[in-house]
C-alpha cells in the first residue's frame, strides 16, 4: 500500500539548489513526488515556497525519504509540537532520538518555534523547561511539562552529557532545519559552498581575501580560532603565526601536545624535532631536544610558568600566554610527556574544544587533519572555515564536514602562513610569495602528518 506525506519548503530554494537536492533524494530512494504548489520568489530578497506530496511503496522507504528532505529544510505540513521523551538514565537516550545536523535548527514547542542553542552535529536535542516548572511524572513528556511562559530553551547535548530526566527530542516531527542559503552578495572567497579543492587555484588572491576577512572579524570584535599542527612549526611558519597572535589576530588556539612541544623546543633549543628550521641542520643530540623541552616545562610547572620564569621567551605559545589567548591542547595516545597543559582526558578535551568552536566566527585549520576534524565536528555550518594542507585528500575531508562558507587550499603551510601574516599585518602592499601547489611542496613538511612529541 502506497504511503504518502506532504512537506513544505521555504527560502531561496532555486539558487541554493534546495529543490534539486530534494527532488534527487526522493527519486534516488525509490519514491515519487507531486509538486502541489510552487511560489517562486520574483526578486533577490523574496523567498520561494513549495508544497510537495511525497509517496513511497512502504513506510520504511517513506521514512528514509522524509529524513533526507528534513536535512534539506523540509517540514511536515501542519507540524505538531516536538515529541519529547525523558532520558531513562545518565548518558542514555530514548530509542529513535533525534540526531542533530550542524545547520541552524528550531523546535516547535508549546506552539512556538524555538531556536536550538549550541548547534552541533551528531548530538541529542534537549528541551529545557523553565526552572520552576514541574516536570510531571512518567516516561513521556509533552509541552505542558515546561510551562507556557516562553522561558523554555532548546539546546544540543552530546550523549555523554545527557542526564537522567532530560527531555530528549525523538523522531523529526516539530523540528525544522535551516540549511545555509546562497548569500545575496556572492561572498567572495567564502562564497556559498565553494567546496572545490585544487592546487591550481590562484592562491595569492585567495590569501588576500582570507586576510581581509581576518581583519574584518577582528574589527567587528569577533573571534578568530586557529587549529594548528606540528608542521606549522617544523616548516618554519611558527614565527609568522606568533606575529599574528602578538598583533591580536588570534583569539583561540586549538592544537595538540606535538605542536606545543615543537614550538617550545624552538624557543629553548632553536630546533623543531631536533632540526634547525633555518639551516635544516641536525645538531648533535638534537633528537632529544623535544623530550628535554617537555622536562623543562614540567619542571617549571607548566607553559605559563615557564614564560613567567624566562624559560620560554618567544614563539606561538609564548605569545599566547603574553596576550591571553584561549588555548586548548588536546592529547593523544602517542604523546611523549605529555606537557602539563595537555588535556589527556578525551571527553574533557572535546568539551574544551567545543566551547572554543561555538564562539568562533572564523576558523583557520592549518596542516592538521586530526585536530581539524575534532573542531569541525563542533562547528555550525554557518562558521567560516579555511582549510590548508599540502595533501588534497586532507583538504577535501575537512571541507566535507558541511560548512557552507569554506575555503580550501592545497599548498605548503610553510609558505601560506607567512604570506597570510604579511597581508594581514601590512595590507596588500607587499608582493608575497607564490603559493601554487607545484612550486610549494618544499620538503613535504607542509602536510598534516601528526608527528609524535
Amino acid at each position: 500500500m502506497t504511503q504518502s506525506r506532504t512537506v513544505e519548503l521555504e527560502g531561496h530554494l532555486i539558487d541554493s539548489g534546495t529543490m534539486q537536492r530534494c527532488f534527487g533524494a526522493v527519486m534516488d530512494l525509490g519514491g515519487s513526488f507531486d509538486v502541489e504548489r510552487f511560489d517562486v520568489g520574483k526578486h533577490e530578497t523574496e523567498e520561494s515556497y513549495c508544497r510537495l506530496a511525497v509517496s513511497a511503496d512502504d513506510p520504511e522507504t517513506l521514512r528514509a525519504i522524509l529524513h533526507e528532505l528534513h536535512q534539506n529544510g523540509a517540514v511536515l505540513e501542519d507540524p505538531s509540537d516536538v515529541e519529547l521523551v525523558r532520558a531513562p538514565a545518565d548518558k542514555v537516550v530514548p530509542p529513535n532520538f533525534y540526531s542533530t545536523t550542524n545547520h541552524p535548527t528550531e523546535v516547535l514547542y508549546d506552539g512556538e518555534w524555538i531556536d536550538v542553542e549550541g548547534i552541533e552535529m551528531d548530538c541529542a536535542l534537549v528541551v529545557e523547561p523553565e526552572p520552576a516548572a514541574d516536570a510531571g511524572e512518567g516516561d513521556r513528556a509533552d509541552a505542558s511539562d515546561a510551562g507556557n511562559d516562553g522561558a523554555a530553551r532548546a539546546r544540543t547535548k552530546t550523549l555523554s552529557a545527557v542526564e537522567a530526566g532530560d527531555l530528549v527530542a525523538t523522531d523529526q516531527s516539530g523540528i525544522r532545519v535551516n540549511p545555509p542559503e546562497r548569500p545575496r552578495s556572492g561572498g567572495g572567497a567564502f562564497g556559498f559552498m565553494q567546496g572545490g579543492v585544487s592546487a591550481e587555484r590562484p592562491s595569492e588572491s585567495t590569501i588576500r581575501e582570507v586576510a581581509a576577512e581576518l581583519r574584518a572579524v577582528e574589527a567587528d570584535g569577533g573571534t578568530v580560532m586557529v587549529v594548528a599542527g606540528p608542521a606549522v612549526i617544523h616548516s618554519g611558519a611558527g614565527d609568522a603565526l606568533a606575529d599574528l597572535v602578538a598583533a591580536g589576530y588570534v583569539d583561540a588556539l586549538s592544537a595538540g601536545n606535538g605542536f606545543a612541544t615543537h614550538d617550545l623546543e624552538r624557543s629553548i633549543y632553536g630546533t623543531s624535532l631536533g632540526m634547525d628550521v633555518e639551516t635544516l641542520e641536525h645538531p648533535r643530540k638534537g633528537h632529544k631536544h623535544h623530550i628535554w623541552t617537555i622536562s623543562e616545562i614540567i619542571r617549571a610547572g607548566g607553559i605559563e610558568a615557564a614564560v613567567e620564569d624566562g624559560v620560554v621567551t618567544e614563539g606561538v605559545m609564548y605569545e599566547c600566554v603574553e596576550n591571553g589567548v584561549d588555548t586548548v591542547l588536546a592529547g593523544s595516545i602517542r604523546d611523549d610527556g605529555p606537557l602539563p597543559d595537555t588535556i589527556t582526558d578525551a571527553v574533557e578535551a572535546q568539551d574544551a574544544i567545543r566551547e572554543q568552536a561555538r564562539d568562533a566566527d572564523i576558523v583557520l585549520m592549518l596542516a592538521t587533519l586530526l585536530h581539524s576534524v575534532a573542531v569541525g565536528n563542533c562547528l555550525p555550518s554557518t562558521t567560516k572555515t579555511v582549510c590548508v594542507d599540502i595533501n588534497p585528500a586532507t583538504v577535501t575531508q575537512l571541507l566535507d564536514r558541511g560548512s557552507a562558507q569554506a575555503v580550501g587550499m592545497v599548498t605548503d603551510i610553510g609558505t601560506f602562513v607567512p604570506t597570510l601574516a604579511e597581508y594581514v599585518l601590512e595590507g596588500d602592499e607587499g608582493g608575497g610569495a607564490e603559493t601554487g601547489g607545484d612550486e610549494s611542496a618544499g620538503d613535504g613538511s607542509g602536510g598534516s602528518a601528526e608527528g609524535d612529541a
